[in-house]
């Protein structure tokens, strides 16, 4: 059964705070989910298999603990998981970076895919699924399920905001997969927006509305 693992950092708290806040800028709203998005990614990673290396350093050759071949790939749900990947590579920066296109039907909330694609080896790789929102579940539990048809096999599945309710619908949908996240609010409003939350992510990021 995958883990659901809410945030307690300082850090990661104060910044997400600023996140939320509706007179935050456009420029500072992209900067705090970039700087959110590496501090979750610290704790994410840390099951990432190790090897010993042997390495030679100024002084005497030594044996050391190394990422077994850096296979990993990130996965932003667009658009807004857009806003995540750089906070990210700049931990990883060999990670491959695959895409995940879709949009929630306005009327039915239901997640409708209109891209995907993937690194051509992506069932050997440990993949992060990153998305700031989890609302309904449904476009993140849709996501999954399009990687794992392409042989995705390990995967934790990142975000800032979730509500109860999504939390619930990935956690069914996706037993497997361990769920990181900044900070968890109260619940959806009528329009499935995240309460308090902090407005469309996408938008904020983007400059858009």
């Amino acid at each position: 059964m995958g883990n659901v693992y809410v945030f307690d950092h300082p850090l990661i708290q104060h910044k997400t705070a600023l996140l939320r806040k509706q007179e935050t800028s456009v420029k500072d709203f992209r900067e705090l989910v970039k700087e959110i998005s590496m501090l979750m990614a610290y704790e994410a990673t840390r099951k990432l298999p190790l090897e010993e290396v042997e390495i030679t350093t100024p002084m005497q050759k030594t044996t050391v603990r190394m990422l077994k071949g850096e296979d990993i790939a990130i996965v932003p749900i667009l658009r807004a998981g857009l806003g995540m990947v750089d906070g990210m590579l700049a931990l990883v920066p060999n990670a491959k970076v695959g895409h995940v296109g879709l949009y929630r039907d306005p009327e039915t909330h239901e997640p409708i895919e209109y891209y995907c694609k993937l690194p051509n080896d992506i069932e050997k790789r440990e993949i992060f699924v990153v998305d700031p929102m989890l609302a309904t579940g449904g476009s993140a539990a849709a996501a999954i399920d399009f990687i794992k048809a392409r042989g995705g096999k390990k995967i934790i599945f990142m975000c800032l905001i979730a509500a109860p309710e999504g939390i619930e619908v990935l956690q069914k949908a996706h037993p497997d997969v361990d769920i990181f996240i900044a900070a968890k609010d109260e619940c959806l409003n009528d329009h499935a927006y995240i309460l308090p939350g902090l407005g469309d992510a996408g938008d904020r990021l983007y400059g858009t509305k």
